[in-house]
């Protein structure tokens, strides 16, 4: 699975099968060349973001799709997963609301996953 679009959709599915809230999904390669899209989505503690996070790598490493970094595991305020054509961005309610993300990259393609999830 080397189409970012797809290695996308799986991502979403996998967080919204895990109970992660507030998904969202943003094509940004138009406006940067470090990935294709963005998922953004949050867990509900430390341990709902450090678990979305490995149920994530494990399901898509499954399919042949490797994480090539991983940033803020131990903290678990802000995970960071690095999918190349995908980079995910777990987050404690608190913290995606001090950063943001959908507002700094408002110029992006907010995608419609609703198609991917229940």
């Amino acid at each position: 699975m080397k189409d970012s679009l797809a290695i996308c959709e799986r991502v979403v599915r996998s967080l919204d099968k895990h109970k992660a809230s507030d998904i969202s999904a943003i094509g940004v390669s138009g406006l940067t060349i470090i990935t294709d899209y963005f998922v953004v989505a949050e867990g509900t503690s430390a341990n709902h973001v450090r678990s979305l996070a490995d149920h994530v790598e494990d399901e898509l490493a499954a399919e042949g799709v490797l994480v090539r970094r991983t940033e803020g595991y131990q903290e678990s305020k802000w995970v960071l997963l690095d999918l190349g054509g995908v980079v995910v961005h777990l987050f404690q309610p608190e913290t995606r609301r001090y950063y943001d993300l959908e507002r700094l990259w408002k110029d992006g393609e907010h995608l419609d996953i609703t198609p991917w999830v229940d």
